[in-house]
């Protein structure tokens, strides 16, 4: 078996010698142009020229949770793409999720200004049953986040495409649910996939139908929200402010709104890195069922996307 890799703007070795002692019994190597045809890939944002040059390929795996930029490539009608199922990323995910939650709910934020300017203060003690946290998509990361919040006794509230039951959440799916999830939820964390029907579906009308007070945590992918819509919700007093991971453009230009805007906090795309010890370990996995004739998890379907 003939396994090649391609990261665009990352170091393919270190995946490259992980996977061969892992499975050694197959060939590794990272791509370059004319290089010997694979049975399986694995990338990150893969220039077209590599799927040209590879009609063979039966697997391409994705090293993300986030497929999108890879379903914009011409693929092959018959070549199965592969997401990571967790490896590592949804336990990260939980914790930067419920950080940004209990730093907004607790305002620490306020009490980090008081403190860099020598004030000493006091906040009164918020209701956390007004605080209901609503999780928009709910496969694998949104289901660890709604988990962990919970312990945290924050109400829940769960968005997804299709009804989806989880313990101890709140469900809401289909057009009508959205209204409805929107309204009932004070602080909105995005985990949903990006597709065309998801792309821009924070904006204006979306954003307005939470409470007074809402917060956005956005932490599934930069074109999900229309950027300025945000800022003028979060002006004109409807949003208290947000907590953003994605961008539109990564990095996020110096000139940019966000950076010096007293309501958002940003991070670097850091909610969730991907682990390559425990990636290698499930991709290893998935090859060695595959070799065995038996069906996988996370083969994504091109027409939803995920």
């Amino acid at each position: 078996m003939n396994i090649t890799i391609c990261f665009t703007g990352l170091s393919s070795e270190p995946w490259v010698q992980g996977l061969q002692q892992a499975f050694p019994q197959a060939t590794v190597s990272s791509w370059v142009p004319g290089a010997p045809q694979a049975d399986h890939a694995i990338v990150w944002a893969p220039p077209q020229a590599f799927i040209d040059e590879q009609p063979g390929l039966q697997t391409l795996f994705n090293i993300g949770a986030g497929v999108d930029a890879l379903l914009q490539l011409r693929l092959p009608a018959n070549l199965k793409v592969v997401r990571l199922d967790d490896a590592g990323m949804s336990v990260q995910m939980a914790e930067y999720v419920c950080h940004a939650v209990i730093r907004h709910y607790r305002e620490f934020d306020g009490y980090e200004a008081d403190t860099q300017s020598g004030k000493w203060s006091y906040r009164k003690p918020r209701n956390r049953a007004d605080f209901a946290v609503g999780v928009m998509g709910l496969g694998v990361l949104g289901q660890r986040v709604a988990k962990a919040l919970q312990v945290f006794d924050f109400p829940v509230n769960g968005y997804s495409r299709s009804l989806k039951n989880s313990e101890g959440v709140r469900c809401f799916h289909g057009a009508q649910g959205l209204r409805e999830f929107l309204a009932a939820t004070r602080v909105l964390v995005n985990l949903m996939p990006l597709t065309p029907e998801t792309e821009n579906i924070l904006n204006h009308a979306t954003l307005s139908q939470l409470p007074k007070g809402g917060y956005l945590i956005n932490v599934a992918r930069g074109k999900h929200l229309v950027e300025d819509d945000l800022i003028a919700l979060i002006d004109n007093g409807h949003l208290a402010g947000a907590t953003l991971d994605v961008f539109r453009t990564e990095p996020l230009p110096a000139e940019h709104p966000f950076w010096r805007h007293p309501k958002v906090t940003v991070t670097p795309h850091t909610s969730a890195r991907t682990l390559r010890e425990e990636s290698i370990a499930q991709i290893v996995g998935k090859m060695q069922a595959l070799q065995r004739g038996e069906a996988i998890n996370g083969v994504v379907d091109p027409q939803r996307g995920y």
